[in-house]
């Protein structure tokens, strides 16, 4: 399985040999994987480690004081341990054994003057008064990663011989999910349920995921074509990133949405507590996703809505 190391700053600078053999090195790593490791980002190491440390401080608030900003799945604030299970896709029907995590959720600043649309993907981020610092660090990551975004679409239309603004076109109006996961050590969470993991098997539901781990025992893991599962490379300071549903119906399935996992804490290492910083990047609320024809697609999906195909995902991973 491919997972390749990608240095973004040869599609933003790189010559046209340079960019068309990046492209096509893409192309062939998604149609196997689905998952590139991104180098050359740009996005500082020290923002990351600064959201990180104010996450602790959150996260380590009396369960009351965190309470205060509870939310569901897809809203804006705290999803507290116990309230997704992403095994609901068929490993976890009854929801017994939720994803041994907690999430501070927030969403992108942004308007796009439909009120029906911004009511539902724009809502007000909500922000611990206990954290005031949150609040611009996680804004100034957004922004960096949304210029990522926008340059990595360029790049995976290329990669299908599509106008490098094709994707983007369709996404300048999107919503993004932010999520700072905390995955609690052993000694919290207690011996896991038999297939109970930090975040079940799973498809991402949407366009893009652009991933910030920390490297750990239980770390991320990604399935094979033969049903296997293999870790996933680590390259400090470099992103993971894999497309979700969405992407793959918009190639007909030449790119692959592909299972991915969080293990459980382990046992050799009870003490072991991660954070990953996670933007869930998405196409325009109304933008209707329609496969693209051959030589791109090999499968033609039905047409869905973004925003409703999104928020059918999200009800499906709630526990009640």
């Amino acid at each position: 399985m491919t997972i390749p190391l990608i240095d973004l700053q040869i599609w933003r600078a790189g010559s046209a040999s340079e960019r068309a053999a990046l492209a096509r090195q893409v192309d062939e790593a998604l149609q196997d994987s689905g998952f590139l490791m991104l180098a050359g980002h740009g996005v500082s190491a020290v923002l990351r480690e600064n959201i990180r440390s104010a996450a602790r401080r959150f996260f380590a608030l009396p369960q009351d004081v965190k309470a205060r900003y509870a939310t569901a799945v897809g809203g804006r604030g705290w999803v507290g341990p116990g309230r997704e299970a992403n095994g609901f896709y068929g490993e976890d029907v009854d929801g017994t054994r939720p994803d041994l995590k907690e999430s501070y959720t927030m969403g992108r600043d942004f308007r796009t003057g439909d009120p029906s649309i911004d009511q539902m993907w724009f809502a007000e981020n909500v922000w611990p008064a206990e954290v005031p610092e949150l609040r611009n660090l996680c804004d100034r990551y957004a922004a960096a990663v949304r210029d990522v975004y926008g340059d990595t679409l360029g790049l995976l239309a290329s990669a299908v011989g599509l106008e490098p603004d094709w994707f983007v076109a369709q996404t300048r109006n999107s919503p993004h999910t932010f999520n700072i996961n905390r995955y609690p050590p052993l000694v919290e969470t207690g011996a896991p349920a038999p297939g109970q993991y930090r975040i079940a098997p799973h498809t991402d539901w949407g366009v893009l995921t652009i991933l910030d781990r920390q490297a750990g025992y239980g770390g991320l893991e990604v399935q094979n074509t033969d049903g296997t599962w293999l870790p996933a490379p680590y390259v400090p300071g470099a992103f993971t990133v894999n497309i979700g549903d969405l992407m793959a119906r918009w190639t007909g399935d030449r790119w692959r949405s592909t299972r991915h996992r969080v293990l459980p804490p382990a046992a050799d290492a009870p003490g072991e507590e991660l954070i990953s910083l996670i933007m869930f990047l998405e196409a325009d609320a109304d933008a209707v996703i329609r496969t693209l024809p051959a030589p791109v697609g090999s499968v033609t999906h039905p047409d869905v809505v973004a925003g409703a195909y999104l928020d059918e995902r999200a009800a499906a991973a709630t526990v009640s």
